[in-house]
């Protein structure tokens, strides 16, 4: 086979992943074409909303949507009904993921009963069947109970992961607390609800001995406070988003798709995130993926739920915006997309690869998602790249039919 293509894979697995690609008899139209190969991207945080909320996304939506991006591995948030807080629970998911997905996924267990943040949830019990324990959608107010949920994830040798949010400091809050709320008269989330807990929780980190991993930070304080815990030997990691990246609240509209949390932050946020990611003191890239119903999402910026869409698209705009502009090298866009989430969250990279066509000029289309959720504020962007064929463990589960 007289395959032209560019392998973007860590060295130690290129050769079976090679011989892998050889095998698929449908990857020979690719013969002679200029293609990139790329290792299966690794997404720490997504919402797949089942059970519970499964008019919003399902797991078997959800893992199509993540193939459709290039991701053969995510790790899906608790905050489900019933919540992951015993095995119990938790089987119902895992029932659900045996039976429906094409791609790795693996579940969080909450940190908390029910995650309302009073007592903590069956931890020894969960840990052989989740990467981490998270309440992502809610900071953990009480200061007592998140040093006693590291001391326990200390003792069983595993990760805290946080949603950093106070909640006293909100005050109703919708949007970023800055220019644009001001103008048109919007309720602003201070910067410091968010800051102020991953200061708290850095400082329980080093008491404990903890693992400790902070969600979607979007402050210039945020990355501060993560690189001088790096600095004084705090066992630490941090994720942002595509959209804290590449957007902030100049770009905010009268839409519910511009209304997430944290939500998009100033310009000087913005660019502080990005030397974050540049010298290293954010570890990974993940998106957040959070669909809701075109109904839900309908109602402005106030009355929409918080979260939006973004697996499908994520690795077109970030090699758009950060890479094609040489802001970040492709090395390191993989570092973010796959090594560094796989070696923090111990997630294998096993025969899943992507091929695309980098060289293709193409506008984001939500109506072409396969998720259930479809609002995003990256509608009709024009990105680089287009994704042919993903494989997750040997097997073809998304084949460009075009």
């Amino acid at each position: 086979m007289d395959l032209k293509a560019n392998f973007c894979i860590p060295k130690e697995y290129q050769e079976a992943i090679f011989l892998d690609f050889l095998k698929k008899d449908k990857l020979k139209q690719f013969n002679n074409q200029n293609y990139t190969i790329l290792p299966g991207f690794c997404d720490v945080h997504v919402h797949f909303r089942e059970p519970g909320f499964s008019y919003k996304e399902t797991i078997f939506t959800g893992a199509k949507a993540a193939a459709h991006g290039g991701y053969s591995a995510v790790c899906t948030m608790p905050n489900l009904k019933p919540v992951p807080d015993s095995y119990e629970n938790l089987k119902i998911q895992l029932d659900i993921i045996n039976r429906d997905s094409c791609i790795n996924i693996y579940p969080y267990g909450s940190i908390s009963v029910d995650e309302k943040g009073k007592n903590l949830s069956n931890m020894e019990e969960l840990k052989p069947y989740v990467c981490a324990f998270s309440d992502d959608g809610c900071g953990l107010q009480e200061t007592s109970l998140m040093k006693e949920a590291m001391e326990k994830a200390k003792e069983l040798d595993m990760l805290i992961v946080a949603h950093c949010e106070d909640n006293s400091l909100l005050k109703g809050g919708y949007i970023h607390d800055g220019e644009y709320a001001r103008k048109h008269n919007h309720l602003g989330i201070c910067s410091k609800s968010e800051y102020i807990q991953i200061e708290r929780d850095c400082n329980l980190a080093k008491v404990t001995g903890a693992k400790y991993h902070v969600c979607h930070i979007s402050t210039k304080e945020s990355v501060d406070i993560i690189r001088n815990a790096k600095k004084d030997g705090i066992n630490v990691t941090c994720e942002t988003a595509p959209h804290y990246l590449i957007l902030d609240e100049s770009f905010l509209q009268e839409d519910g798709k511009w209304k997430m949390n944290p939500p998009l932050r100033s310009s000087e946020d913005r660019e502080a995130l990005i030397e974050g990611i540049i010298d290293g003191t954010i570890d990974m890239i993940a998106t957040d993926h959070a669909p809701h119903s075109i109904e839900e999402k309908s109602k402005g910026l106030k009355s929409s739920p918080f979260g939006i869409v973004g697996i499908e698209n994520s690795f077109q705009v970030l090699y758009t915006y950060l890479v094609k502009t040489n802001i970040i090298s492709f090395e390191k866009l993989m570092e973010l997309l796959v090594v560094n989430p796989r070696k923090r969250f111990n997630i294998p990279l096993g025969k899943d690869y992507s091929i695309w066509d980098l060289n293709v000029n193409t506008i984001i289309d939500s109506n072409s998602f396969l998720s259930k959720g479809k609002i995003t504020p990256f509608d009709g962007m024009k990105v680089f790249g287009e994704i042919e064929t993903m494989v997750v463990n040997s097997n073809i589960c998304y084949f460009n039919e075009k």
